[in-house]
């Protein structure tokens, strides 16, 4: 069984693989990390109470945003799993041509995105959303050349930042508004958030589309920890919340063959 970890600047997203099989996800605050054994584990631990066997994990995957965590999740995986860690990170083996001016700064994450989408619909043109901490959009085209895309604040961190940068502007539960027009600070702020969001998305959408496919329509994927709360303003063809695990899953398979 191979155990994925998509390390973000919020959460680490886990989950458990056995073959093409995902078998259980689970979700741990990044801050604070802890210590190799507190790791080791905590991983240990929801993966029993999940019915899995932690014996039976042999390999584990992991993409990271936080540099900083790399050394206690390794740790992690070579004390409490047997074995070193597959880092997606520049170097390794990912099956696609990245076109970023400098590769080094694309996120591990947008790269696992990037990886799973393709997988999912190999020779199409493709755009991943993936609302997280952080919005963001992967281009990529049908021959797989990874274009680059764009980034903004999620939508969690612009309520926080809101909050915290104005003296009478509550903090506000992050939820669908059942109209724009809204008679409250609290429904204006949902408001704002999420109908900005909306239009910042659709917006991107519609101009990098433009730019990288001369007005195809891509395949439009959507990702990432708020998604769902976006289904029904048609922006995506499809939402794949475990995107990111299945393109670790498929990165940890493309190295391994390549080692072989």
């Amino acid at each position: 069984m191979l155990l994925c970890l998509d390390v973000g600047n919020t959460q680490i997203h886990g989950g458990v693989f056995d073959g093409d099989t995902l078998l259980v996800q689970f979700r741990k605050s990044t801050s604070p990390l802890g210590t190799t054994d507190e790791l080791g584990i905590f991983f240990t631990a929801v993966l029993r109470e999940n019915g899995i066997d932690p014996r039976k994990v042999t390999s584990v995957a992991i993409c990271s945003v936080v540099p900083a965590a790399l050394y206690s999740l390794r740790g992690a995986a070579e004390k409490y799993f047997r074995c070193e860690p597959f880092i997606l990170q520049a170097g390794v083996k990912t099956g696609l041509k990245i076109k970023y001016r400098n590769p080094l700064e694309v996120g591990a994450d947008r790269i696992a995105n990037a990886i799973a989408a393709v997988q999912r619909h190999p020779a199409r043109d493709l755009l991943v959303v993936d609302l997280g901490t952080a919005t963001t959009i992967e281009v990529i085209t049908a021959t797989g050349d990874y274009l680059g895309g764009a980034i903004l604040p999620g939508v969690g961190v612009s309520a926080e930042t809101l909050a915290s940068h104005t003296a009478k502007l509550p903090r506000v539960e992050i939820a669908r508004p059942e109209v724009a027009l809204g008679r409250s600070s609290v429904e204006s702020i949902q408001s704002g958030l999420f109908h900005g969001h909306v239009g910042a998305v659709r917006h991107l959408i519609s101009l990098v589309s433009i730019e990288a496919f001369n007005g195809r329509q891509p395949q439009v994927i959507g990702t990432g920890g708020f998604a769902r709360m976006f289904l029904s303003e048609n922006l995506f063809d499809e939402v794949v919340p475990e995107l990111v695990l299945y393109g670790l899953r498929h990165a940890h398979t493309l190295n391994q063959t390549a080692g072989e």
